[in-house]
């Protein structure tokens, strides 16, 4: 059964008409995965929108060294990659369906070159971010502010090579929300150990970083 409806394809291909260069997408899965089969649909779907989205699968099991390439340890993982195969620091994990389509949809555009701007003022406090920052963003489907939180992330990540940024599906992933208790969404967890709450500005992520 398809996932998207023919009006919402047709909306898609207008959006993905904006790509600018190839984006290759790295979906990693395994045997006892609840939500890998709706993982794989979406993607599909989404891969068979655009010639410039290419979909690669693989299993954690089958392909361990990639997925250590590319800091993959959750399935269903999704890895960007650009038209070059470099690795932007780009993960998401479980299914970005629902409002997490917009976040996914945006990040893929951007991975393709298709980026916004942003003021030199903040380009240059991401440019001047000189270690390693992980930034994990906890979301459910059903959330309508989470994307941003996403996005903004995502966009921190593909301006800095320090910086890497992961979307985790709650619910999918109740063992590592209960590790780090996350109770509402979206939350954000900067390094394992520095955190927010909520939709936050670009600046509140720099704040956050810039502490450490």
């Amino acid at each position: 059964m398809k996932l998207f409806n023919k009006e919402l394809e047709e909306q898609l291909k207008d959006v993905f008409s904006n790509l600018v260069d190839d984006v290759n997408i790295l979906l990693f899965t395994d045997n006892n995965c609840d939500s890998c089969a709706a993982t794989i649909d979406f993607v599909d779907e989404i891969e068979a929108l655009s010639d410039k989205i290419h979909l690669e699968k693989y299993t954690l099991a089958d392909n361990a060294d990639l997925a250590d390439k590319y800091n993959v340890k959750l399935a269903p993982s999704l890895v960007l990659l650009d038209a070059k195969r470099n690795y932007l620091g780009i993960k998401f994990n479980g299914v970005p369906a629902g409002h997490e389509i917009n976040s996914f949809i945006s990040t893929i555009l951007e991975v393709s070159g298709a980026q916004k701007g942003l003021p030199e003022s903040i380009v240059a406090r991401i440019k001047a971010i000189d270690k390693p920052v992980n930034i994990k963003v906890f979301v459910t489907l059903t959330c309508p502010h989470c994307p941003g939180a996403v996005q903004t992330a995502n966009k921190l990540a593909l301006m800095n090579e320090n910086i890497e940024a992961e979307m985790i599906e709650a619910q999918t992933f109740r063992d590592l929300s209960s590790r780090f208790k996350v109770s509402s969404v979206p939350k954000i967890v900067i390094n394992d150990k520095y955190e927010l709450v909520g939709n936050q500005p670009i600046q509140e992520f720099l704040n956050t970083i810039e502490s450490i």
